[in-house]
């Protein structure tokens, strides 16, 4: 089960993310916060797996997600904004958000980052990464809200990612294995070829098979197209 909190100062957009979320029984919502101090009495009171906020919202700020963290330091924080400039996005990983996303994602893909950070994964959706990208944001700005001393990490769901594009599964067929959208198998796609800093699907099956995630039997051996 994943223990949710929702902060944002709109009773709509409470409303429209109690709706999509009450859709799926592993996620629980355990209080609506609509200012930073009643976020931080939730916090006093309650255990969160995930807090999923406008930071950017009246009655919040970005020292809001600093403090939250010490309130409750094991909690991932998934920021859920309007369109930010791509220093406002970079502050907000730098206070501690794990992943990001934009209000105008689809229902499917604010649903698949709540999850993908409750297992671990770092998760930015397209238009994030695109607004970094434009802005040319230093790529390793990105890497202050980790908690590791390793320059690239790959999480488990990016490796289950690279080992089927390895595999030559298409994605669509990822996105039926993993159970994900396939707006989301592109996302994981986009943020592992930025991570290995390759640009074709041949780096990554090098990678795969350098890293052991697929054995290089399976290439080696493979019946030939004329065969």
């Amino acid at each position: 089960m994943i223990r949710l909190i929702i902060a944002d100062n709109s009773q709509i957009v409470q409303t429209g993310l109690h709706s999509i979320f009450s859709n799926y029984e592993n996620i629980e919502i355990i209080g609506d916060a609509s200012s930073s101090e009643s976020l931080y009495n939730l916090l006093v009171s309650f255990e969160a797996d995930i807090l999923l906020m406008d930071f950017t919202a009246p009655g919040f700020s970005v020292d809001t997600i600093t403090k939250a963290l010490r309130l409750q330091p094991r909690m991932k924080v998934v920021a859920l904004t309007a369109d930010q400039s791509g220093a406002t996005i970079v502050n907000a990983l730098r206070a501690g958000v794990t992943s990001y996303i934009r209000k105008d994602c689809d229902v499917n893909e604010i649903l698949d980052s709540v999850r993908e950070t409750a297992a671990g994964s770092v998760f930015f959706c397209g238009n994030i990464v695109d607004r970094i990208r434009k802005e040319a944001i230093d790529v390793e700005d990105l890497a202050v809200a980790t908690y590791d001393c390793e320059p690239t990490t790959i999480s488990n769901r990016e490796n289950e990612v690279i080992t089927l594009i390895a595999e030559g599964y298409t994605n669509v067929e990822i996105a039926e294995k993993l159970f994900l959208s396939t707006h989301t198998v592109n996302t994981h796609r986009k943020n592992i070829m930025q991570k290995l800093g390759v640009n074709n699907t041949a780096a990554i099956v090098m990678y795969a098979v350098k890293k052991e995630l697929v054995s290089p039997n399976k290439f080696l051996f493979a019946p030939s197209a004329n065969a």
